[in-house]
């Protein structure tokens, strides 16, 4: 994607949500707090499948194109961009806020400018796998399938769920793709979880008395209900992994609560699908809250994980998941475990420009890669209202940040064998990767 000429305009909304550029102003971006200048190298255009929005009783921060100094736009409200997938945010959209503006809904508010006709967005595409590009779906296709293999399987409640629910309704992208018989097949498991993150996009707790009604959100779907057996996990997966190219099935969705929770069933259904096929890899997505029943699924055949998290710093994960009966140490514990079995581990790292990229930040992630032997990170962006998140967990000023382009770089440099991405690789990407690394750390030796 090509870079712009310049700095983008900044943008504005009317309060229908019709779409301006100021040519007086250059747009900002947000780092933590603070509104900050950008760079040509920061931005691509907008890609394809991304989403742009109005941000309500929020004013938009560019800087005066003649004087260089800050200014606040009256003319509209901020505008914020949604990243299609496999994209990776460099800055939030920067605004001052009303004070009695709502909570925004759990999106990704990633700047967005405009120049010469194009949208312009400070971010990266940090992977290249195109298996959710937007243009590959066909939703007749999928209707097709979801309705043939839920008649093949009537009584499985489980398929019934992700197809009449994740696929149909939600149009979830990973339950799309297994409809469509590629890429990663989602499992979801548990209608529990033991964390209590505040920005859970499957259950958000009724409003309390004495909560403001501005502060509410919802969250982006329904969670599963129910406890699937093994006979329901194993009755669809197996099929996936003999005849999707290139296939994963994954434990742990966004439609459920944490899956460790069901680690038996899990244990049971993979064993069982391992007499059947030998074929694919196995995942699961996790808070890796449970070292020990991780091990379990491990010695069944577990081939994969991917670790939740929104910091790599105990102080900074505690408010956020409000864990029970589990501590932050268990993550790096549970990466241990899948390492000691030559398993590939990978962080679900959520980006939050100004907090992600702050020096302190930085270091705890160099010193978690060299104590767990970390394989890959997934540089995902936060889905969470920016204002209410730094609120939630306490944090009133920001460190100083190095820019998130700047930290994916330092970090690549000094890590080259770890992986950077945004989705779970197939088995055959995880060998190649694990070969390889093997035979770079015997050469160093």
């Amino acid at each position: 994607m090509s870079k712009p000429s310049q700095i983008p305009h900044l943008l504005y909304t009317d309060a229908e949500g019709n779409i301006f550029d100021d040519p007086e102003l250059i747009m900002s971006g947000r780092s933590g707090f603070d509104a900050v200048a950008l760079d040509i190298d920061d931005f691509i255009e907008l890609p394809e499948g991304s989403d742009v929005f109005m941000l309500p009783d929020r004013h938009p921060i560019g800087f005066d194109k003649k004087t260089g100094e800050p200014s606040i736009s009256n003319k509209g409200f901020a505008v914020a961009a949604q990243l299609a997938p496999a994209h990776t945010q460099f800055y939030l959209s920067s605004f001052v806020k009303a004070a009695n503006a709502a909570t925004l809904p759990l999106y990704a508010y990633t700047a967005v400018g405009w120049l010469d006709g194009k949208f312009y967005v400070p971010a990266t595409r940090i992977d290249p796998d195109i298996r959710q590009e937007p243009k590959s779906f066909d939703q007749n296709l999928v209707a097709k399938s979801v309705s043939r293999l839920t008649k093949k399987f009537p009584d499985n409640r489980l398929l019934h769920h992700i197809g009449e629910n994740c696929a149909l309704t939600y149009r979830c992208p990973a339950a799309r793709n297994f409809f469509l018989n590629r890429y990663e097949a989602p499992i979801p498991t548990s209608p529990a979880c033991n964390s209590n993150c505040i920005g859970c996009i499957s259950f958000q707790p009724a409003l309390p008395a004495g909560r403001p009604e501005n502060e509410s959100i919802s969250s982006t779907q329904d969670r599963l209900t129910f406890k699937p057996t093994m006979k329901e996990i194993v009755e669809y997966t197996v099929d996936h992994l003999e005849t999707a190219p290139n296939p994963v099935i994954s434990f742990g969705q966004g439609c459920e609560g944490e899956p460790l929770l069901m680690w038996e069933t899990i244990r049971d259904a993979i064993r069982e699908i391992r007499k059947k096929t030998q074929k694919g890899s196995i995942n699961i997505n996790t808070n890796a809250s449970m070292p020990e029943a991780v091990e379990e699924l491990c010695k069944a055949g577990l081939n994969s994980i991917r670790v939740s998290t929104n910091s790599v710093r105990k102080e900074i994960y505690t408010p956020y998941y409000l864990p029970n009966n589990y501590t932050f140490e268990a993550l790096a514990e549970s990466i241990k475990v899948v390492r000691k079995y030559n398993g590939w581990a990978s962080i679900n790292y959520f980006v939050f420009p100004g907090m992600t990229d702050d020096v302190d930040e930085y270091e705890a992630l160099r010193k978690f890669i060299r104590e767990t032997d970390l394989t890959m990170i997934q540089w995902r962006n936060f889905n969470i209202d920016p204002d209410w998140y730094l609120d939630k967990i306490g944090v009133s000023e920001t460190g100083e940040p190095i820019g998130m382009r700047k930290m994916i770089g330092l970090i690549r440099d000094e890590f080259p064998h770890l992986a950077f991405g945004y989705f779970n690789p197939g088995i055959e990407f995880i060998r190649r990767y694990l070969k390889n690394q093997r035979v770079s750390k015997s050469h160093v030796e």
